[in-house]
Order: structure tokens, then sequence, then C-alpha cells
């Protein structure tokens, strides 16, 4: 016996109008059209809001101290010289701002890759391992992210002050191999990314918890892992205040510090304006060089199918 379901009856009125499951659909598919309109009206205004500053900047880098006040902000003059102000950059004071561009990928590089090792492990035992007051202690680490920066950084120097590592490149880099909120996202990413029977049949082939870690997990946390490094890369970098406090000899101020610098001589020689903005330029353009680069690495879904017989 066959059974036939027959569709659901859609009267029409005289004026051609649908009523019924199709008017029904019709209303959901406005609101939906709607609705995804008002999203990406909202999307669109928040990238005109962040990207705005960022092309002033690249613009402003290309004209010179004359034309920086009097043309409009977001339009190139009529002479630019952006070589020239990169030329003026990279040999003032002897070339200081080479140096403060290596001294922020040292800081930057080395306290992010620290903190990325740091975080990924630790968020990873929080994730796959029992132990008493495991979460206990987990939110204290976590409570670090409340505590604001300007609170810690006396505490900081006089504690690095104490051993003799204030004005080193150490005062910087220590404090910055710690992510709380770096532990907080590998621990959430190892819970969803990491299955326990993958873990489980490495420990049945003999795989000890070091090589299920360095050579499985970290494999299927590479998206949480490529995020923290950036996180922390971009939060060190962009740092002011850990090393205004921590350092003196300008010889080892990153960039922040080092456009400070000259930032404070404008009133004095307005020609420093151009560098600061063309330095701020050069260090927008690092960053998003970076963030292009380590792009390719946020894959979704490395673990699909891996538990799948």
């Amino acid at each position: 016996m066959v059974t036939s379901i027959a569709p659901a009856a859609t009267s029409v009125d005289g004026h051609g109008r649908a009523h019924g499951p199709d008017r029904e659909t019709s209303r959901r598919a406005r609101r939906s059209a709607a609705s995804s309109v008002a999203v990406n009206g909202l999307l669109v205004l928040a990238a005109i809001y962040f990207l705005l500053p960022i092309a002033w900047v690249l613009i402003a880098a290309t004209k010179s101290p004359g034309d920086l006040y009097s043309t409009f902000g977001l339009w190139f003059s009529d002479s630019p010289q952006a070589w020239e102000n990169l030329v003026d950059l990279f040999t003032q004071d002897g070339g200081a701002f080479s140096l403060w561009i290596v001294n922020s990928v040292v800081y930057s590089g080395v306290g992010a890759a620290v903190a990325t090792v740091l975080s990924v492990a630790a968020g990873y035992a929080f994730a796959k391992y029992d132990f008493p007051a495991k979460e206990a202690v987990f939110w204290t680490i976590l409570g670090g992210v409340l505590v604001p920066a300007t609170v810690i950084a006396l505490p900081l120097y006089f504690l690095l002050n104490t051993v003799g590592l204030t004005g080193t490149y150490w005062s910087v880099l220590l404090p910055c191999m710690v992510s709380p909120f770096g532990v907080y996202l590998a621990r959430i990413h190892a819970n969803a990314s990491v299955p326990d029977e993958v873990i489980e049949a490495a420990r049945i082939d003999g795989a000890g918890d070091l090589r299920i870690f360095g050579g499985i997990a970290t494999r299927m946390m590479t998206p949480a892992i490529v995020t923290v490094f950036l996180f922390q890369f971009v939060t060190i970098w962009n740092n002011y205040l850990l090393p205004l406090v921590m350092l003196n000899d300008p010889k080892r101020f990153p960039i922040t510090l080092g456009l400070t610098l000259w930032n404070s001589q404008t009133q004095r020689d307005p020609a420093f304006t151009t560098l600061v903005v063309t330095g701020s330029a050069v260090s927008v353009v690092l960053l998003v060089v970076l963030m292009v680069s380590l792009q390719r690495f946020w894959r979704a879904d490395l673990t699909a199918g891996a538990t799948k017989g």
C-alpha cells in the first residue's frame, strides 16, 4: 500500500496574495534578510571605525611636516615623500628606530613564544588531568585577567629591582612570559579538539604523556596555539607601561617607548611629528604582515574524523 501525503493547502485571495505556509515562509525570509542587512551594516560601521585611524596613519606617513597639517587627513598630498620619510626615520639619532624594532621583536617574539608554551601546556593539563584543587588553581590563574596592569606595575618593579633586573631586557621579558587568558583559551580548545579516545589509543600504543602532548595534542591545538601567540605578541608589542616603568636606557626601548620619546620633542622640532607618524605606520605594517602570514594556521576541524571508524 502506498501512502501519499498531500501538500498543505495554500489559498490565494483576489489580489494574488498567498496565505498559509507560503506566506509564513515569506515572512521568515523577509525577517532573515532584514537581520542580515542590520548585522552586516553594524560590521561595516565597526570596520570603518577601526580602519580609519590606520588609513590616516598610512596616508600621513607619506606627507611632509607642512602638508601634514595643511592637507586633508584622509587623502594624499600633491607631493608625497614616503621614501624620504622612511630614510629620515631609519637614520634619525644614529638609527635608533632600527634598534627599537629589534628590541620589540625580541620582547614580543620571545615573550609570546614562552607564554604560548606555558599556556598550552597548562591548559592541556587542566583539561585532561585530574589533580587536587584543580578548579581552585585554574580560577586563581584566570583571576589574573581581572587585575589591571597598572596595579601590578610598581610591585613588579620593586620585586625585580630586589634581584637587580630592572633596566635589563629581563625586566620586560619575565612579566610577559605568562598569559592567564592564554591558559583559559588553551583549556577550552583542548577540551573541544583533543578527544579522550585519541589519548587512550595513544597510551595503548605505548606513548607517554609527553609524547602525546608534544606529538598529538599540539597538532590538534594548532589554531589555539597560533591565537595565543598572536594575542600575546600584539599585547607585548603595544605595551607601553611596563617598559616605561622598567627601562631607563633608550638603547633597550621598544618601539612604543621610543616613539613616545620622539613625540616629547615635537614642540622643539616639528619634524619629529612626521617621524612619529611614519614610525607608527611601520609598526602597524609589521603587525599586519605577521597576522596575515600566520592566518593560514587558523584551520578548524583539524581532527575531523580522528575518532570515526
